[in-house]
């Protein structure tokens, strides 16, 4: 079974196959050590992908960047409740998703996921970037969101404040009662112009190097210890329940048959889980869940105060 690549897909399919390497080549130089080791598959339904993976590195425990486009006569279970239209029609699905676990817990894990649906008549873009520090800084924050916006007041200032509550929103750990993070930008089912569209899911792709390396290149260098390294294997938990429990693309991924090493390439290689755990007050820990796992205007110069 071979998908037919109309003029929309295989202009999306270029994208993102250059936003992955472009990813995977800046975060090499930035590790200086280890290299991403390629692996291409096939989908037996329909489809494939290019999943590579950076592992052991000098900055980067584990970096997963994925490329996949697949396609398939029915939609899941997970699609149709959101857009029943879509039933009865083939799908074609294309998108880049990427999860970083820095080694320095200073260093925020960062996801990002951009990905295009065509179901029949119906089409839609989807994604985001999110990020999830062990240790807040407030300067990371706002560097962080203050990119974010930049890509989207190119095409509507509506979009960064809309996108970013979205983010907020979706991005929360219900059973836990916490986010995941500070956040950043999520969006799903955008229909309406085609070209404008694709030219925001461009700009937000092309956002993400800029709004993560610096942030890497001031933290990667800072001292840590056991208690760092302990802390960051504990929150990574929460990474590891949100992606197991609550997120789209997993359930998506695994409801339609994925690959379940591409799936599950975003769960870290360590982590912890403690019985009851609370911070003692007055800790960069504690610190963490006063002030950084708490919807903010990270845009905003105000936050940083």
């Amino acid at each position: 079974m071979t998908a037919v690549l109309t003029d929309t897909r295989s202009r999306v399919r270029a994208f993102m196959l250059g936003l992955q390497e472009s990813i995977t080549s800046r975060l090499e130089a930035l590790d200086g050590e280890a290299r991403f080791v390629e692996d291409r598959w096939d989908r037996e339904e329909g489809g494939g992908g290019r999943s590579r993976v950076l592992s052991e590195g000098r900055l980067f425990e584990r970096a997963g960047v994925n490329f996949s486009e697949i396609f398939g006569e029915a939609l899941p279970p997970s699609i149709l409740q959101q857009r029943p239209e879509a039933a009865g029609h083939s799908y074609y699905v294309t998108g880049t998703s990427m999860v970083l676990h820095p080694r320095n817990p200073y260093m925020p894990t960062v996801h990002l996921n951009y990905r295009y649906f065509e179901a029949g008549p119906v089409w839609w873009f989807g994604g985001g970037a999110d990020l999830t520090p062990y240790y807040g800084f407030r300067e990371d924050a706002h560097h962080f969101h203050a990119t974010l916006k930049a890509a989207c007041d190119q095409h509507d200032p509506t979009y960064y404040p809309r996108f970013k509550k979205w983010c907020d929103e979706y991005f929360y750990l219900k059973h836990r009662g916490e986010p995941r993070g500070v956040g950043g930008l999520f969006f799903d089912y955008l229909e309406g112009d085609w070209e404008k569209l694709f030219a925001f899911a461009q700009s937000c792709g092309n956002a993400f190097l800029p709004a993560y390396v610096p942030i890497v290149e001031r933290r990667s260098g800072l001292a840590y210890g056991e208690r760092e390294r302990q802390f960051q294997l504990y929150r990574r938990g929460r990474y590891v329940e949100f992606n197991l429990v609550w997120d789209r693309g997993t359930i998506f991924g695994l409801q339609t048959g994925g690959r379940i090493e591409s799936i599950l390439m975003s769960l870290p290689p360590l982590v912890r889980w403690e019985y009851n755990y609370r911070p003692e007050p007055g800790t960069p820990e504690a610190e963490l869940y006063e002030v950084f796992l708490v919807p903010r205007d990270w845009a905003s110069e105000s936050s940083l105060g």
